[in-house]
C-alpha cells in the first residue's frame, strides 16, 4: 500500500470503520488503538513509544547519529541533544530533564567518552542515580561499547555491555532486542 495513493487510504479507512462498526478493537502497530465508543465514534489511543537518552561524547557524533538513526527506524524515541535541544534553551536542566523522563538510557563508551571530563561523565552519573530509583529487575542503564575500551568499574562490576563493533548491526540489533523486551514486559505489568 502505497501512502500516496488515495484509494489504498480509503480502503484501509473503511476496514477501520467496518471493524469498529462490529465492535472490534483495532491495534495499529507503532500507531495505536482505535476502540469503539458509543455507536459511530471511536476512541484513539497513540502507541507510546520507548523513550531512550543516548549520552556520547561530541568525538563520536557520526556513530552515535548511525545508532539514533537505528533506533528511530525501529519505533523507539531516541534522544539526542544535537537533534532535541533548541536555540535559547537552558541545556543543562533540559538535559536532566530528559534524563529523568527516559525509560532508557544509551552510554556510548568509547576510550575517549570514558576518558574526557564534561558533560558525559556528568551525564552517566546522573543516570546511575536515575537507575538507583527503578526496580530491581527493569532495565534503564544500557552500556554500549562503540569500539574496544574499558567499561568503567562502576558499570562493569554490575551491568552487561554490548559492542556495536566489530559489527554494528548485530549490536544494534541486541541493543533493540533487549529494549523491546523490557518495554514489553513494563506495557505488560500496566
Amino acid at each position: 500500500m502505497s501512502a500516496a495513493d488515495p484509494s489504498s487510504i480509503e480502503h484501509l479507512a473503511g476496514l477501520l470503520k467496518l471493524c469498529l462498526a462490529e465492535g472490534r478493537e483495532v491495534r495499529i502497530d507503532r500507531l495505536g488503538v482505535f476502540t469503539p465508543f458509543g455507536g459511530s465514534d471511536f476512541h484513539f489511543t497513540p502507541a507510546r513509544k520507548p523513550r531512550v537518552f543516548i549520552a556520547y561524547a561530541a568525538e563520536d557524533a557520526k556513530l552515535v547519529d548511525r545508532l539514533c538513526d537505528r533506533l528511530e527506524a525501529e519505533g523507539i524515541d531516541a534522544w539526542l541533544d544535537r537533534r532535541k535541544l533548541l536555540p535559547g534553551q537552558n541545556w543543562p536542566a533540559v538535559i536532566e530533564h530528559a534524563i529523568q523522563k527516559a525509560d532508557f538510557f544509551v552510554a556510548c563508551l568509547t576510550r575517549r567518552s570514558i576518558a574526557k571530563r564534561g558533560t558525559f561523565q556528568v551525564e552517566m552519573r546522573r543516570a546511575l542515580d536515575c537507575a538507583d530509583r527503578v526496580p530491581l529487575d527493569s532495565l534503564f542503564f544500557l552500556p554500549v561499547r562503540l569500539e574496544d575500551c574499558r567499561v568503567p568499574a562502576r558499570i562493569a562490576t554490575s551491568l552487561q555491555y554490548v559492542d556495536l563493533f566489530p559489527d554494528f548491526e548485530a549490536g544494534a540489533r541486541r541493543l533493540i532486542e533487549s529494549i523491546n523486551r523490557e518495554w514489553s514486559r513494563r506495557e505488560a505489568a500496566q
